[in-house]
């Protein structure tokens, strides 16, 4: 019997109906979990929405071809795997593609063994690669090298992204809601960078009183406006050779985006009351929670400067989306602020935990730490517990009766939730919860190891 890596998933690309369902039964006999579509404008809609392990896909479809898709998977910087079905007739195409870095391609009439041996070696690849990344970003940690912790699919690939376009020039823009970690992300890309000997200047633009952001960007000269008696360097020369990185940008004044887009444009500043540019040699980083193709839409933001910002972009997921992460993160924001503050505490209560997992976290990772931080101060029995907690955040650990999946929760996160759920509704009985789920006790053990692994060992399976 063939063997694959657990909950995978798989799309199936085909605009034969027939051919397409027969994939799909054969691979769900494996236990796979599998969906189907029939064009590559479907296929890329469905990757734009959720995660896959692997996309199979024909190589000759009307319209838009496998090719075409595997061009825009890469383009888009979709962390998925692609194997492509061809006639034997098409076999150079099918090689060109290997070329352009499909992960394998089957020769039609597809033969069963074939095709299983094929994506048992594809997924068992990306597997080892995802692990691979969760292992560096986890050593990373454990150095002291990154403040950025974290494992689920969506927080290890912005990070492999990140990671990849750092040691470029390229300007990047973080996308995301606020408190996700966007400066934090702008540090690791600095440190990742050819400038990470340099300078690291971070900017929040929301900040900054309109009278005074031209100043502290660019500079002044002496007598530029009222009370200007000195010389003044702006950050972009403060910060020549390395990184400056610009929080919010959707919130600049249209004169100020006029000068930006000039540091872009021609690596140069002029000061408030200047006459000469002065170069500078600066990466820009730019952050925004807001949406800038609306706002260009609107008129409210420079259609230009948009797109020399947009070089690459990286969006940083949202921690409700990030399930297998919160442990992980309110452990190591625990031995943080238990070690600055000279405290020592054991970790969290099941309820602590219960109650953490639950809550929707509208303020993201920001929000997660300024709520360990404060159970570090208050406790006073040595371990975390729902009296330690905001009542917003505690009352979650008595909802029993009913759980709540945030929208934009993957099905892991919501599997997660809704079986700690129903342990806790159980008593923590195993045998009892794995009745109420309908699936079997080992299925609950082998779960609890998972969710233990990716909480930092926070969740006992006993």
């Amino acid at each position: 019997m063939t063997e694959f890596p657990d909950a995978s998933t798989i799309l199936v690309v085909d605009d034969d109906t027939e051919h397409a369902a027969t994939l799909v039964r054969l691979l769900r006999r494996e236990k796979l979990n599998v969906e189907q579509v029939h064009c590559v404008a479907e296929a890329l809609g469905c990757l734009r929405e959720r995660e896959y392990d692997l996309v199979l896909t024909d190589l000759i479809m009307p319209g838009q071809s496998g090719l075409d898709l595997l061009n825009a998977i890469q383009h888009l910087k979709i962390g998925v795997s692609v194997i492509l079905m061809t006639a034997f007739g098409t076999v150079e195409r099918a090689v060109e593609a290997m070329h352009a870095g499909a992960a394998d391609f089957i020769v039609k009439p597809i033969k069963r063994a074939h095709l299983l041996r094929a994506v048992r070696r594809v997924l068992e690849t990306s597997q080892l690669r995802r692990e691979n990344a969760a292992l560096k970003a986890e050593l990373a940690e454990l150095r002291g090298d990154s403040n950025l912790v974290g494992s689920s699919p969506g927080f290890v690939r912005a990070m492999a992204l990140a990671r990849q376009a750092a040691p470029s020039d390229a300007t990047i823009l973080l996308g995301g809601e606020s408190g996700t970690g966007k400066e934090l992300f702008a540090r690791e890309i600095h440190r990742n960078s050819r400038r990470a000997a340099g300078p690291f200047q971070a900017v929040q633009c929301a900040a900054l009183p309109a009278s005074i952001i031209e100043s502290e960007l660019f500079g002044h000269e002496v007598g530029a406006f009222t009370g200007a008696s000195g010389q003044k360097r702006g950050l972009f020369e403060v910060a020549d050779g390395g990184t400056v990185f610009l929080d919010e940008i959707g919130e600049l004044p249209p004169d100020v985006q006029v000068k930006l887009l000039r540091v872009l444009q021609e690596r140069e500043v002029q000061r408030v009351g200047g006459t000469k540019p002065i170069s500078v040699n600066v990466r820009i980083v730019a952050a925004t929670h807001r949406d800038l193709e609306e706002m260009v839409a609107r008129g409210e933001f420079r259609e230009d400067l948009f797109y020399r910002l947009n070089v690459i972009l990286v969006v940083i997921p949202p921690l409700r989306e990030r399930g297998a992460d919160i442990e992980r993160l309110a452990a190591h924001f625990l031995r943080t602020y238990a070690a600055r503050n000279g405290r020592d505490l054991s970790g969290f209560t099941v309820d602590a935990r219960r109650a953490m997992q639950v809550h929707s976290w509208p303020g993201n990772v920001r929000e997660l730490e300024n709520l360990i931080e404060r159970a570090v101060v208050l406790d006073t029995d040595g371990v975390v517990g729902t009296d330690d907690l905001p009542h917003t955040v505690a009352k979650g650990a008595a909802a029993t009766g009913a759980i709540t999946i945030p929208v934009g929760s993957t099905m892991a996160d919501a599997e997660r939730r809704l079986i700690l759920a129903t342990l806790a509704h159980a008593g923590d009985d195993k045998a009892l919860a794995a009745s109420i789920l309908g699936v079997g006790r080992r299925t609950i053990y082998r779960k609890l190891d998972e969710y233990a692994a990716d909480g930092d060992g926070s969740i006992g399976t006993t």
